[in-house]
Parts: C-alpha cells; structure tokens; sequence
C-alpha cells in the first residue's frame, strides 16, 4: 500500500512535492522541492525504516518554516502509526499552521486510539483531515493532491468549482434519486437551484 500511496503522490505534476521523513532518534530528512514525477518516486524508494521515535514535532516546525510569501506551502500530508510525543506541543504547531493556512492531513496507519486523538485534534485546529491509512488511501491521496493543486492554482473558488462539478456528475448520473428532508434547502437559493437543475436532468 506504500508503494501505492507514493505512486499517486508522483501521478500529481502540477504541484511541487517535498518529501521528509525521520528515523531512528534524531535524524531528519527533506529532499529538494521536486516536480517531476519520476524524481519524486526515486526519493521515494530510498527511505529506508530505522527504529526510532517520532517528531511529528519536527516535520511540523519544517512545514511552517517552509515556503514564502509568494509561495507559501498548501498542504502537509503525513503518514504514520504512532505518536510518541506530548499531544500539547503539537496542537500548538497545529494551530500555527491552521493560523498560516498549511492545512493538515493524516494518514494513521493502524487504530491506537490515542494517535487516532492527537491526529483528530490536529487536523481539526489546523484546518485539515484525518484519514485511515488502508487499500483505499492511494485513491484519496490523488483526491486530495488534486484539491491542493486546485487550491493553489485558483483559492477557494476553484476548489467549490471542482466540487460543484463532482456534485453535478455524481446526481446527474443516478438511476434513483431519493430525497429526505428536503426542508433543510429552504432559505439555500443556489442549493434549491442546482437541485432543480438536477431533478430536470434526471426526468430527460
């Protein structure tokens, strides 16, 4: 599944990718700002595993240190199963990139539940996500690097766009369309009017 996750991540051109990584009890690694495809992989398949401790501590001080002005960093995903480090610390890191809006999204492999709380409240201060690390997260890697690119190419309008569109495709390609509670659109003018859109699309 690794292999599977990093393939995706090199699939997404249109971004600059920077891959960091720790092992053992101190080392800290973080490639060059990487646009190629190819490239990426290759840094990819060199990160070897070394018994160590974590510093998710570390790689968040990197992120928010990372970037400028003119070209801030959209996004930090992570990808670990544990967190050995005091919950405090990190939601402040967390904060601070919620503040700068670096959006967090965390891919938790296995299901301790203390890293599954930790993760949830620093995706939540920061704005981002959190995400089960299983045979699925290759494809909601490639999601998500898509809204990013998306992002930084045109903000948030692009973004509500895209999602505008994935609405349309999705509804406007149903056999069954049930609807419940549909007062909760009332007083929601462009819901109401995407729903009718959509309602004269399915009964041509």
């Amino acid at each position: 599944m690794h292999g599977e996750l990093f393939s995706a991540a090199a699939e997404t051109t249109s971004l600059a990718v920077q891959l960091c990584y720790y092992r053992g009890m101190a080392g800290f690694h973080s490639s060059q700002w990487l646009t190629e495809a190819g490239s990426l992989l290759d840094q990819m398949s060199g990160v070897a595993c070394e018994a160590g401790i974590t510093q998710i501590g570390r790689v968040l001080r990197h992120a928010l240190d990372a970037g400028s002005a003119s070209q801030p960093v959209r996004a930090l995903i992570f990808v670990g199963d544990a967190c050995e480090e005091a919950p405090e610390p990190l939601l402040s890191l967390a904060g601070q990139c919620g503040i700068k809006k670096l959006p967090l999204f965390l891919f938790q492999e296995g299901n301790n539940v203390t890293t599954r709380a930790v993760f949830e409240r620093m995706a939540e201060v920061s704005g981002g996500a959190t995400v089960p690390f299983d045979a699925s997260s290759a494809d909601r890697l490639r999601q998500l690097l898509g809204a990013v690119a998306r992002f930084a190419r045109g903000g948030l309008k692009a973004l509500r766009d895209r999602k505008m569109m994935d609405f349309k495709e999705m509804f406007r390609s149903v056999d069954v369309l049930m609807v419940d509670d549909v007062q909760f659109i009332a007083g929601k003018d462009s819901t109401q009017e995407e729903f009718f859109h959509t309602f004269n699309a399915l009964v041509d």
